[in-house]
Formats: C-alpha cells, sequence, structure tokens
C-alpha cells in the first residue's frame, strides 16, 4: 500500500456514503466459468468466505442526502477485485439499469484489473464495459467516480477513467501498469510515487484527493448542480437600463489591469451557489491559468471555465484549452449551459506553447465552441487579448463588463507592429475597436453591465450585477429550442462584424 491507503471494503463504503439503511443490491448469483472441482472453483469459494461477497462487484442502489443513485462498488478481498465475465456482466447491467430508471452512478472501484484465471474472454470484456458507460453517459446522466486503493489495470483503463467527476482516495495507488509486472519484465522496480492518487492529481486527472468521509458531501454538491432543472428556471426581472459613460478605451484597458479588479473566481464566490471546481484536463495536464467548475448562478446550473487572471503565473498554455475543451464535452454530455468567462493578457508565446499545439487547440475550441449543441454564454470579464480570449468567445449570448475588451493583441504589442514603438498603443486602442461600446454596436456583445465607476472599487456590488445579468440570460436560453438556437448561433456568427449607425450608449 502507498503512504496511508487502506483497503477499504465495499460494505464499509457504502455504510460510510449512502444515507442509512437505504442500501438495495441489484444482484442475482453469480454464474461462475470455473469448472466444478477445479482450483479456479476452490479460489472462488475461498475468496467468498474471505470476502463475504459472492463476486468482486457489488451494485445496486442507495440514497446520498435523499437523493437516489445507483452504485458500483469493487470489493479487492476477492480475489483482489479483478474482474472476470460474471463481475462483467454485472457492471454492465447495473449501467443499462441506471440508464433505465434514469439514475445518476457512483462507481467505486478498488481492482487489481482483469481475472488472470479467466485470461482474454475477461480481457475484452473491458469493451462491453466501455460500451454500457458511454450509452449512460450519452442519456445525459451523471457519472461519479471514486478511485480507491488500489485501482489499476483494465478497471482504470474503462469504467475507472470515464467520470464527469473524478476523485481519488487519499494515497491510493492508481495507474495502469502494475509495479510486480514491471519489475518481471523489465528488471527494475517502477519508479516511486508516480501512481498514487496525489500524483495524478498533480497531473489533472483527478479532479480532488478525499477521504471517503467526505464522498457524500462531494457527491451531493455535484448532483445538486448536474441534476438541476434546465428548464422552466425561475423569472429574473428585467434588467436596468443604464447610460454608459463615454470612456476611452485605453481607460478601460489601464482599469481592466488593476490588481483589485474582480476575477472570474470573485464572481463565483459572490454570485454563484453550490461551486465543485474541477481539475485539469483529464489527460494528464492541468493550467491553474484555466478554471473549471460546476456551479449555479440561483436555480440555473452551468459548466463554468474561466480564464483565472490570479492564477495566470504564466500566460495560458495549450493545456489550459485542453481544460476548456473538458468543460465543453461536459455541457455536452451533461446538457448542461455552458459559461465561458473571458480575463486573459493572452496565450504563451514560446516554443512549448508551439510545440503543444497552440493554434490547433485555438481552432478546436472555436470550432467546438461554436458548434456546441448546449446552450452558451459567454462573460468579457476583463482583458481579452489574441486568440486565447477568442477562443472562448463564440457563444449564444455574450455580456460584457464596461471596462473590458477584445482584441488580436494587447495595443503595445499593435503599435509594436505598426509603428515599431508601443507609444501609439492608446491611439490603436481607440481605432482597433476594443472597447465594451464599439463592441456592443458592432454586435459582438450583447449587453455591456456598468461599472460604477471601475468594478475594482466595487467589487460586490458588480459581481451581484453581473451575476444578475447570468441569470438573467441562462433563464433566457433555457426557454429558445435548441435547434433554433443554434442556428441563430451560426447566423450570428456568419454575420459579424456588424456595424451600426452612432447611438446613445446604454447598458440593454
Amino acid at each position: 500500500m502507498t503512504g496511508s491507503a487502506r483497503r477499504l471494503g465495499a460494505v464499509e463504503l457504502l455504510t460510510t456514503v449512502l444515507d442509512p439503511g437505504s442500501w438495495t443490491s441489484w444482484d442475482t448469483a453469480a454464474a461462475q466459468p470455473a469448472t466444478a472441482g477445479s482450483p479456479y472453483a476452490a479460489e472462488l469459494a475461498t475468496a467468498a468466505e474471505a470476502s463475504g461477497a459472492d463476486e468482486a462487484i457489488l451494485t445496486g442502489e442507495g440514497r446520498i442526502r435523499g437523493r437516489r443513485v445507483a452504485v458500483i462498488a469493487g470489493e479487492f478481498r476477492f480475489l483482489a477485485g479483478s474482474i472476470g465475465v460474471a463481475a462483467a456482466e454485472r457492471i454492465v447491467l447495473a449501467f443499462e439499469r441506471a440508464r433505465r430508471e434514469g439514475l445518476p452512478l457512483f462507481a467505486a472501484p478498488s481492482s487489481g484489473g482483469t481475472r488472470m484465471h479467466e485470461g482474454t474472454p475477461a480481457f475484452v470484456g473491458m469493451v462491453k464495459i466501455s460500451a454500457a458507460c458511454a450509452a449512460f453517459k450519452r442519456a445525459g446522466l451523471p457519472y461519479l467516480v471514486y478511485l480507491r486503493h488500489p485501482t489499476t489495470g483494465g478497471v482504470f483503463a474503462s469504467w475507472g477513467s470515464l467520470g464527469h467527476v473524478t476523485v481519488a482516495e487519499p494515497g491510493a495507488t492508481v495507474g495502469f501498469l502494475g509495479a510486480r509486472v514491471y519489475e518481471a519484465l523489465y528488471g527494475t522496480p517502477f519508479p516511486e510515487g508516480v501512481q498514487t492518487a496525489e500524483n495524478l492529481f498533480e497531473h489533472g486527472l483527478v479532479d480532488a484527493v478525499l477521504p471517503v468521509e467526505a464522498l457524500a458531501d462531494i457527491a451531493d454538491r455535484a448532483l445538486t448542480v448536474l441534476l438541476a432543472p434546465r428548464e422552466d428556471l425561475p423569472d429574473v426581472p428585467d434588467l436596468v437600463s443604464e447610460d454608459l459613460a463615454d470612456v476611452p478605451a485605453w481607460e478601460s484597458i489601464t482599469r481592466s489591469r488593476r490588481p483589485e479588479r474582480p476575477g472570474v473566481r470573485t464572481l463565483l464566490r459572490l454570485g454563484a451557489t453550490d461551486v465543485l471546481p474541477l481539475h485539469g484536463t483529464g489527460q494528464g495536464e492541468y493550467d491553474p491559468g484555466l478554471l473549471l467548475a460546476l456551479a449555479r448562478f440561483t436555480g440555473a446550473p452551468c459548466v463554468v471555465l474561466g480564464q483565472d487572471r490570479r492564477g495566470q503565473t504564466e500566460p495560458l498554455s495549450p493545456k489550459g484549452l485542453r481544460a476548456a475543451r473538458r468543460g465543453m464535452r461536459l455541457a455536452e454530455e451533461l446538457d448542461l449551459p455552458l459559461v465561458s468567462v473571458i480575463d486573459t493578457a493572452g496565450a504563451a508565446l514560446s516554443k512549448d506553447a508551439e510545440e503543444g499545439g497552440l493554434a490547433g487547440e485555438i481552432a478546436r475550441c472555436l470550432a467546438e465552441l461554436v458548434s456546441l449543441a448546449a446552450p452558451t454564454l459567454c462573460v468579457l470579464l476583463g482583458q481579452g487579448t489574441g486568440g486565447g480570449a477568442l477562443a472562448l468567445m463564440p457563444a449564444d449570448r455574450v455580456i460584457c463588463a464596461q471596462h473590458s475588451w477584445l482584441s488580436p493583441l494587447p495595443p503595445e504589442g499593435a503599435s509594436a507592429i505598426l509603428h515599431r514603438d508601443t507609444a501609439h498603443a492608446p491611439q490603436l486602442a481607440a481605432s482597433q475597436r476594443v472597447r465594451s461600446l464599439d463592441l456592443l454596436e458592432d454586435g459582438i456583445v450583447d449587453r455591456v453591465v456598468a461599472e460604477h465607476p471601475d468594478a475594482a472599487d466595487e467589487p460586490e456590488d458588480f459581481c451581484a450585477r453581473m451575476s444578475q445579468a447570468i441569470q438573467h440570460e441562462l433563464a433566457t436560453l433555457a426557454r429558445q429550442d435548441r435547434d433554433d438556437r443554434l442556428a441563430a448561433r451560426l447566423a450570428r456568427y456568419r454575420g459579424l462584424p456588424r456595424h451600426t449607425a452612432q447611438t446613445p450608449r446604454r447598458s440593454p
């Protein structure tokens, strides 16, 4: 075992996580492929006696904070939790029943992988398990995973790695390759510290590392968002229109760069509820400058992906955009609205960014976001520099803080290209139509949220106004027909830019 990890039995897990007395088994007697009287049959009998279970998988249903959920739990004491033909069938049946009954599914694997006693017939069971999991997720149902000590091999490489939200047990060994197999094949021990829950978190492969005692709370927070109504949201009062001062573009840019200006974390803290941060791409990467979370604005559930100005210790990287694309996939799979928040001084300009496929990630974000079936809302919260900002913009509706802006380069960069100095940045900021009022006139944004006179000086009031605008837009989007909404979005961006006659500026 690694660190403080322990092998948590399936029954102990269910007792800790589920509401008392709520567990009901779905399992029937397992039909085993072992020949009567064979050594394998004897091992199965010994495993059943030692574990108190008839297989390495227990399935059924219970309640978490009163909410009905389906459960798949591994029992490591039954032949190291290995998955044979009978165990695989149980897993598939549980996914299928949960899908038929419209239940969220909580999975808690603990396994050494495929059961070697059964060889290839057991090994290919990974395919039908993955297919059943994919069908369950296509139904838009939440899938939560808790990786227990240990979770390795084909279990980690199938249903253990497909969760919408994935949490791991502290100190747990989690990985694909068995360390014993590695040493036998290559004659050297596998490097220490790689296959640990904490290392996986550092690399963006799990969303959190939490003890089993915290699971009910985390599952409840996640399901509060994931199962919240998408339609029939409460009416939000019409937003008050305000006269907007004709502030020069350079002044807005200067204000947007103030360290005190509220960013996405402040907006969520002051304006949202039931916030559950997620972590990384799920593919071995993490960028602290890109926040990914589940949240609700009043009653409206959503996936939030936001450029975190306080986390941007370095420019936005390709892995940050891959984390953003994970958020887009979550919104698509769960039919949740997506709220993207732009606040970046620009994407990385470096060798690593080029070799990491920055341009391709921007292109894929643009293509996926503009064609996403789920409702989408973009919030221009502060700086909006370059392709890294544009990658999160093409939404059904775009709202903009008064002193936020959008530009192909920072004005200083544009000045360097056109004038070989940075002194012309203020003039270029004005001529390039980067400020919120120009974006509104050109049809690039739909609404400007006023600052009185600067969000940095009134963070709580500003975040309240921005949160109300987000609630209003999400409630409006929820009432629109999906096909009509998507067609309108594509037509909108096909028709940009839209130049309009100069009119008195008011926040709609």
